[in-house]
């Protein structure tokens, strides 16, 4: 093959800086969302769901910052059960807790109403970051 260039596999550093970026333009589109989708006239479910799905997708590019050694599959079932116990923590309360849901913060990080739809949403969100992920790593030749 004249002329290829030899695949050089993204060192975990820069894929951590690559993923945390990622996880900013998520950030960014999910506080848009949650803002702005009423505002723009978007339907409930969009801005409900569609928060959802950006939140997993945050929490799985966050988990490859940390983690960047680990796999695909590995991230992505570390941020399924951190979702998975966010989700069902919505279940648990003391004054400190729900304090702290009331809260912006506490609203965007821990939420404040169980659903088993969002765990759905998750599942999305987590899929979606996979794909950015490996599509962007096969952007840069990796």
């Amino acid at each position: 093959m004249h002329g290829a260039q030899p695949v050089k596999p993204i060192a975990p550093r820069q894929r951590s800086l690559i993923r945390a970026g990622l996880a900013a333009v998520v950030i960014v589109c999910g506080l848009s969302l949650r803002w702005y989708g009423f505002p723009l006239g978007l339907p409930a479910f969009v801005v409900k769901y569609g928060g959802s799905l950006l939140w997993a997708t945050m929490v799985f590019l966050l988990v490859g910052v940390l983690l960047p050694r680990l796999t695909r599959t590995q991230i992505a079932a570390i941020a399924m059960m951190i979702a998975v116990v966010v989700e069902f923590s919505r279940l648990a309360h003391a004054p400190w807790l729900d304090a702290f849901r009331l809260t912006t913060a506490g609203a965007l990080l821990l939420g404040r109403i169980f659903s088993l739809w969002n765990l759905a949403a998750y599942a999305i969100g987590i899929l979606v970051g996979v794909w950015i992920d490996r599509f962007v790593e096969l952007r840069r030749g990796g």
